[in-house]
């Protein structure tokens, strides 16, 4: 039996400092596929956010003061979905993080199929705000989301959570060289907002065609990052592997 490939943590994110890396190159399309998911839960869904949670909460309060005819039941759905999803993910990293490629490919594949069960939904029925139909893809967006998200954060790659920017936009003003500081991670952290906005653009003109277009897109992305990264890593680790045998057998 082979001996399953495990990973440095240490090593992947101080290597996913660099934009070349495959790993950052894999979370900077699954950050752009996050603007796709909210330009749908937002615009076609009715005011809710499926991946960024603090904008739901927000938005949830809002709706429970009676402010803008803003929605209540949505968001509720949305937060108990992606936390949901989010202890599917905690699952999948206690039994799976120290695999890393088994790990991340894992999360996608989960991620990947949920969005594709709502853009099929969407493709078959037509979806009206504040129905059942729409409850059920946010449900559906909020728990992939979820699961990515518990993901990401066991993975740990500062800057590169995917799916909110605060951190990564304090980070570029806060060590820009304007403050003294060194500007290291100025370019990984400026594509990483420009990926989600360029996401964003993105979902908002497809839903113009339809709500599944950009739903099947997010989810083909999310394949095409598992079918590219997942080897990537593999082949990665053997090689480290094999590097590390023959300098111990030297």
């Amino acid at each position: 039996m082979n001996k399953p490939q495990t990973y440095d943590l240490d090593v992947l994110r101080q290597g996913a400092r660099s934009v070349h890396h495959p790993l950052t190159r894999a979370l900077l399309a699954l950050t752009f596929t996050t603007g796709l998911v909210d330009a749908v839960s937002y615009l076609g869904l009715g005011r809710v956010f499926t991946a960024n949670m603090t904008g739901n909460v927000v938005l949830l309060g809002f709706g429970l003061a009676g402010s803008g005819g803003l929605p209540v039941l949505a968001p509720i759905i949305s937060l108990v979905a992606f936390l949901a999803g989010a202890v599917v993910g905690g699952i999948l990293a206690k039994r799976l993080l120290e695999r890393h490629p088994e790990h991340l490919g894992a999360a996608i594949a989960v991620e990947a199929s949920l969005l594709s069960i709502a853009g099929i939904i969407a493709a078959a029925i037509a979806i009206h705000e504040r129905a059942f139909s729409s409850y059920v893809l946010i449900a559906l967006l909020a728990l992939a989301m979820g699961v990515r998200n518990a993901t990401i954060r066991r993975i740990g790659v500062p800057d590169l959570t995917t799916t909110v920017l605060t951190g990564t936009l304090t980070a570029l003003g806060a060590d820009s060289p304007l403050t003294g500081g060194t500007g290291r991670g100025l370019t990984r952290r400026a594509v990483t907002v420009v990926a989600m906005l360029v996401g964003a653009i993105a979902g908002a003109l497809l839903l113009k065609t339809s709500l599944a277009v950009p739903l099947l897109l997010a989810a083909g992305l999310g394949l095409v990052t598992w079918l590219v990264y997942v080897p990537a890593a593999r082949r990665e680790i053997s090689s480290r592997q094999a590097a590390d045998h023959t300098t111990g057998t030297r």
